[in-house]
């Protein structure tokens, strides 16, 4: 049995000390996620079905504005929230072998997140809330959703000042000197989330009291501006978190370890002064913007922003690469990739949220960026192609990956149904693929994002504007992806709450592979001969990756270059 002393245990499997406080709102905060996954992955289905017009499985339309608010509002935010906070918890604890403070007020924050996401879904579903995920103004909507989404984002807001308090004062007692690059990663993520949290309050704050009627107008272009700052910079808070996973699962699978810390650093470092800025190309034809501010946003400090994700994109197959390799993986110049783990599903879901963040959601995101593509290309299903590459492609895969370590090692049960979740990854992946190719083509093909009935019934102006075959052949193909992707993701509901109730109880929860070096002090860097590169299969790798943008920028431009009205 695990020894317990003063309120913490000892994990038998990685040496760590859990402090039991933060143990049980990692324990609570994960199986919320959970259940929010799992029901915006029910909606996701019916919209899936319903956008591909052959079937419209919803024919009323404000039910179906309904269903899509509340999958955004449950998938965007709620799941990965709730998951995030869990890995604060986590990583601000249990990683520094630090106490949780206050852990009574980390329990008011999780009862403020729970009772504003159910707030929100409730006035969604019922009616009280068609607004959608973005709730523009003049929209209007109950005062309990715009209520619910402040008590949520309060509660939130609350939770990352928590976890920085608990790092800085583990700091200042001397329990811990650098932080791990895995906390590290979170820290940056928490100073993300602080204006990304900001932000979205100072926008619904006005909408809120709009709709109590103490305010008679919001202004829409101040709205959107400061919703933005919110809503795609909630996705940059995911992005670091999704990174620092990523360094988690290559460590925790292969024992890599960063061929340069201080460079992964440094480009977690930013993240924090530009990736928010990307958040602009939201709103490059609104007015009010100057050019300046629309040049300078969507060039210049994206793309120091782009620098980053380019370090980590290289660093992480690289750090991999080199562990194979030391291991004695040498033959030829892909043998370790041959002979990795492929059968972990850690690593499974590493690789595949990678490559399909990477290229698909990274390459289209940088693309849509910029001023000119983006006029073609924003209200248009790439756009809704592009954040499911990343938000559900590669985010939630990440979690999922290292919710196979965590979850067993925390609820201290066996993982249920282990080949499951060994195929679980690959059957998410290739649906997402699928999936993304289909929105991605549709789009491309001129339809929108978000009308429910592309044939327009009765607006004879746009009556058999989008008859194209390609396009049904295209929305067929998104709706087959989505039914792919969602069956994967039910195995995944499937292992993680098998695990947490039907686990067989062990102190040493079979959880696979994991490799010591993944808790281990950092070793000093080993010499290496400096005129040979130490990852030369991931050089071919990125050389490809490399091409493979330049084509696609090239193919984007062609496209823009055919458009046949004039911008004045």
């Amino acid at each position: 049995m695990t020894a317990l002393i003063d309120g913490w245990r000892t994990c038998q499997v990685t040496g760590l000390r859990v402090d039991r406080s933060a143990e049980r709102l990692i324990m609570f905060n994960a199986v919320t996620a959970v259940l929010y996954l799992a029901t915006g992955g029910t909606f996701a289905l019916l919209i899936a079905l319903t956008r591909w017009q052959a079937v419209h499985l919803i024919g009323d339309p404000e039910w179906f504005y309904r269903i899509v608010g509340a999958h955004g509002a449950a998938m965007l935010i709620f799941w990965i929230v709730f998951f995030e906070v869990a890995g604060l918890l986590f990583g601000g604890t249990v990683l520094l072998n630090a106490r949780l403070l206050a852990p009574r007020l980390a329990w008011v924050e999780y009862g403020m997140m729970l009772a504003g996401s159910l707030g929100v879904m409730i006035t969604m579903l019922s009616g009280q809330a068609t607004v959608m995920f973005t709730a523009y103004p003049p929209l209007e909507a109950s005062p309990w959703f715009f209520g619910s989404l402040l008590v949520f984002a309060v509660g939130a807001l609350l939770a990352v000042c928590h976890f920085i308090a608990n790092v800085v004062g583990a700091r200042w007692r001397g329990e811990v000197g650098t932080l791990p690059l895995f906390s590290f990663a979170l820290l940056v993520a928490a100073i993300l989330a602080v204006f990304t949290l900001v932000s979205g309050a100072a926008a619904l704050v006005p909408a809120w009291l709009r709709s109590l009627g103490v305010i008679e107008h919001v202004d829409p272009a101040a709205y959107r501006l400061l919703f933005w700052g919110f809503g795609h910079g909630a996705q940059q808070v995911n992005l670091a978190a999704m990174i620092g996973i990523w360094y988690a699962l290559a460590s925790l699978t292969v024992g890599a370890r960063p061929i340069n810390e201080g460079l992964s650093r440094f480009a977690f470092v930013l993240y924090v002064l530009f990736i928010q800025l990307g958040s602009m190309h939201h709103i490059l034809v609104d007015p009010g913007l100057g050019d300046w501010a629309r040049g300078m946003n969507a060039s210049y400090f994206m793309y120091a922003a782009v620098l980053g994700s380019m370090i980590h994109a290289f660093t992480i197959p690289a750090s991999i690469e080199v562990a194979q390799r030391e291991k004695g993986l040498t033959a030829g110049l892909f043998g370790w990739l041959r002979r990795a783990p492929w059968g972990a599903p850690g690593f499974a879901a590493l690789v595949v949220s990678f490559v399909m963040f990477g290229v698909l959601g990274g390459i289209s995101g940088v693309i849509m960026g910029g001023i000119q593509i983006n006029m073609i290309a924003h209200n248009t299903l790439i756009v809704p192609a592009h954040f499911h590459m990343t938000v559900v492609a590669g985010t939630t895969l990440a979690f999922m990956g290292i919710s196979y370590y965590v979850v067993p090692l925390i609820f201290r049960r066996d993982l249920f149904l282990p080949r499951v979740a060994r195929w679980q990854p690959y059957v998410f992946g290739l649906g997402m693929l699928v999936f993304g190719a289909g929105m991605g083509a549709a789009g491309h093909l001129g339809v929108p994002r978000r009308h429910f009935d592309i044939t327009f019934p009765g607006l004879a102006l746009a009556e058999g504007a989008l008859a194209d075959p390609l396009i049904q052949t295209s929305l067929m193909v998104m709706a087959i992806g989505a039914l792919i992707a969602i069956t994967g993701g039910a195995m995944y509901v499937v292992v993680a709450a098998g695990t947490v109730f039907l686990g067989r109880r062990s102190d040493v929860p079979a959880v696979g592979l994991v490799d010591p070096i993944a808790v281990a002090p950092p070793a000093p860097a080993a010499p290496h001969d400096a005129r040979r590169f130490e990852a030369p299969g991931t050089v071919a790798l990125a050389t490809v990756w490399l091409a493979l943008f330049v084509y696609l920028y090239a193919v984007s431009w062609y496209n823009l270059s055919r458009v046949t009205w004039i911008i004045r």
